[in-house]
């Protein structure tokens, strides 16, 4: 599927454009990819100078800010290194939960080929979430997810410490969300198989908040993609 750069975008200035990562689409480049559909690749194409701020995994969608020049990406580098860039994310999660500023530190290292990582005390880098519950339902809850650092894979190993693991993430023990485990009366066409209500791990980059060139603190907002939409109207019809 062939994507078109300019639907992404949600702000764009002189300095900055801020897209809604699709989710599916890597970063960066990728060793065994179609190299065409990276997000940097299709960013340099719009805007030749462009380069990215920060990353979002590949199944992540959300908010993802993109620099158009240099002094504008120093700009964004140095607010995060300082960590004065504040990332929100929205998880739908296993189970009920009742987090109100839980605070999560526990350092990470990666394991298997770096595809995932481990919580390791001995050799871990620091790695702090803070999480708060948005919304219980009848088996799941959602959960903003602010990453204090932002280590690979933070906050799925972080919620899977909490016994919260997101939805569809096998990485980390989430399980896919069926319908026919939330409708009571649930019909299933005979000799179908039944799929997620999502096709990929239940987490989006709901906002960044960043101060601007001019001096501005502001705050960008990515709306919920389909996918992720249908799974939070279908969790709250069926509580």
């Amino acid at each position: 599927m062939k994507l078109n750069f300019e639907d992404l975008i949600v702000f764009e200035n002189d300095d900055y454009i801020i897209i809604n990562k699709p989710a599916n689409i890597a970063s960066l480049d990728e060793r065994n990819a179609d190299k065409s559909q990276s997000i940097l690749r299709l960013a340099k194409a719009y805007h030749a100078d462009a380069q990215l701020g920060h990353r979002l995994d590949k199944g992540t969608s959300g908010i993802l800010a993109i620099a158009k020049n240099p002094e504008a990406y120093r700009h964004l580098a140095m607010q995060f290194e300082h960590r004065e860039v504040t990332k929100r994310y929205h998880a739908v999660v296993d189970g009920i939960h009742d987090f109100e500023s839980i605070s999560v530190y526990l350092p990470i290292s990666p394991i298997k080929d770096g595809t995932a990582v481990k919580i390791d005390r001995q050799k871990g880098k620091d790695a702090e979430t803070i999480f708060n519950t948005l919304q219980v339902y009848r088996m799941h809850t959602l959960v903003e997810c602010i990453p204090i650092t932002g280590r690979m894979h933070q906050i799925r190993v972080h919620l899977m410490c909490l016994k919260a693991p997101i939805a569809n993430d096998p990485t980390y023990g989430g399980k896919p969300v069926f319908l026919s485990e939330l409708k009571r009366k649930f019909n299933l066409k005979k000799d179908t198989e039944e799929q997620s209500l999502i096709q990929r791990v239940a987490l989006h980059a709901r906002s960044l908040t960043f101060t601007l060139l001019d001096g501005e603190r502001t705050v960008f907002e990515a709306p919920y993609p389909k996918d992720f939409d249908v799974l939070v109207k279908q969790l709250e019809k069926n509580s």
